[in-house]
């Protein structure tokens, strides 16, 4: 049984030239940095950025912002080198199979759809908590068994994951266009804030900027942080090992820039333009992020932050009461586009799952009038729709976070081998200093999860056992490499450096 069977990077391109699974080419850096603009910036933004800085890290949480950035940016650097080389969609998983093999494969497509699922299910719930907000500022009350704190039938939820299922199916490029609007009024919106907020800002709020450290006593259980229980280290908050400890939180804003080489094969000239889509996307939110830090804690004193809204409360604690209005428009926006991209994503890597037979591949038939996989785009919207509408997302939603994690660990250990096995292939886009900075990611990435509750980890490994059962009983049995046996072989290690 071999489960470890590579797909080579040649067989994996001519995959995308099969009439019925081809996907259409129409989508340019630009697209692509927009793209990975509308799905990083959504609420983080604007709760994220108060509720670290009270708690964890003080004025310094814009460092722990810079620290995040650099970690995703080892990451970047890794998925932006596989995207120029393997142009196909699929992201981590065609990665993972051009490297690791079939089983690991299939391993990380099911953990990106534990990821993309519930991140879908439980932005849109959020959608519909800002929505409903702003309806009641103008007068108008949704009724509590659609739109309360524990709703029957989470309405407004399930209709804007059916709309922008219905903008997903009808073509990427309208997609694209749509997502570029949105995420132009989400960014205005931030500027104009940012901007605002410099006329309130208050040098004395600035100190200290590092306050000092202080011991933080640990949840208990299975709550407690896998690190903890490992090498009985207590959590601190503040000082410098709170800039780092903030960094483990705010990590989770940036998550969504990987979406991005999901739509590598739609893209007009992949090899130039997705590792400019990643890494514009991920230093445009990076600035961004750092930015609204600064006022935030220049604006009101860190220690008197909301960790509920604290951009909207700092705003309001110097008279400025037009701003929390102005942030909930911003925040529906960002919240929009970071649905409609998480479930672009997940219909891409079940494409590839269904084209290479692991899952049913009729699935893989594209439309022939939008040239979108429909009926994969159809049942990620019907599902994520079910999930945010009749289901308690709340404790789940850490998965998102160490399935991420886990995939940033894979992607940048599939660099290095690929390199060793591969090095004749041409690379649109170099990741510099490998595999120093692989390893770096790898660490970094594997430190981040090391800080998830034991529970979350838990999770995680029966979610994936359950994917195991699935690949033995069905993956294995249908798919093209065993069933055809013509696979090509992938050329012996060429002896070279990195």
């Amino acid at each position: 049984m071999d489960i470890f069977r590579t797909k080579s990077v040649e067989q994996s391109i001519r995959d995308t030239e099969e009439p019925e699974h081809q996907l259409r080419k129409r989508l340019s850096a630009l697209d692509l940095t927009v793209f990975g603009i509308g799905v990083i910036v959504g609420t983080g933004i604007f709760v994220l950025t108060g509720q670290v800085a009270k708690l964890t890290a003080g004025p310094a949480v814009a460092l722990g912002f810079v620290v995040s950035g650099v970690v995703c940016g080892l990451a970047a650097l890794c998925y932006a080198e596989f995207a120029s080389t393997i142009p196909v969609a699929g992201s981590a998983y065609t990665f993972s199979f051009a490297t690791l093999g079939e089983f690991p494969a299939w391993v990380i497509g099911w953990d990106l759809m534990l990821e993309m699922a519930l991140a879908a299910a439980v932005v849109a719930v959020g959608w519909s908590g800002y929505f409903a907000a702003l309806l009641e500022s103008i007068g108008i009350h949704l009724p509590a068994w659609m739109a309360g704190e524990a709703p029957v039938v989470n309405l407004p939820a399930i209709v804007i994951v059916l709309i922008l299922t219905v903008i997903l199916v009808l073509g990427i490029k309208l997609s694209s266009r749509v997502n570029e609007v949105i995420v132009a009024i989400k960014v205005s919106v931030i500027l104009l804030v940012i901007i605002a907020g410099l006329f309130f800002i208050k040098a004395a709020n600035y100190t200290p900027f590092i306050p000092p450290a202080i011991s933080t006593p640990a949840v208990a259980g299975l709550k407690a942080p896998l690190i903890q229980v490992l090498f009985g280290i207590t959590p601190v908050s503040f000082g410098v090992i709170g800039i780092f400890s903030a960094a483990a939180v705010v990590f989770f804003a940036f998550i969504g820039f990987d979406i991005v080489a999901t739509a590598a094969e739609e893209t007009i000239d992949p090899q130039r333009d997705v590792p400019r889509g990643i890494l514009g996307s991920l230093a445009i939110c990076t600035v961004l992020y750092v930015a609204v830090s600064l006022v935030v804690v220049g604006m009101q004193n860190y220690t008197k932050l909301s960790t509920k809204a604290p951009l909207a409360e700092a705003f309001t604690a110097v008279g400025q009461n037009w701003a929390a209005a102005l942030i909930s428009i911003g925040a529906i926006a960002g919240l929009t586009t970071v649905v409609m991209i998480l479930m672009l994503g997940q219909s891409r890597v079940l494409f590839a799952m269904c084209r290479d037979g692991l899952l049913p591949r009729q699935l893989s038939i594209v439309h022939p009038k939008y040239g979108t996989p429909a009926r994969l785009t159809i049942i990620v919207g019907l599902v994520s729709a079910a999930l945010s509408g009749f289901i308690s997302l709340g404790a789940l939603a850490e998965l998102v976070n160490i399935g991420t994690l886990f995939a940033f660990v894979v992607v940048s250990a599939g660099v290095i081998i690929l390199r060793r096995t591969r090095p004749d292939l041409h690379r649109g886009f170099r990741a510099p200093w490998v595999p120093v900075l692989p390893i770096l990611s790898i660490i970094a990435c594997f430190y981040l999860m090391l800080n998830l509750p034991v529970e979350t980890w838990l999770r995680f490994i029966i979610w994936m056992v359950i994917g195991s059962i699935i690949y033995f009983l069905y993956g294995y049995r249908h798919s093209r490499a065993v069933r055809s046996r013509t696979t090509e072989p992938t050329p012996p290690p060429v002896p070279g450096t990195f």
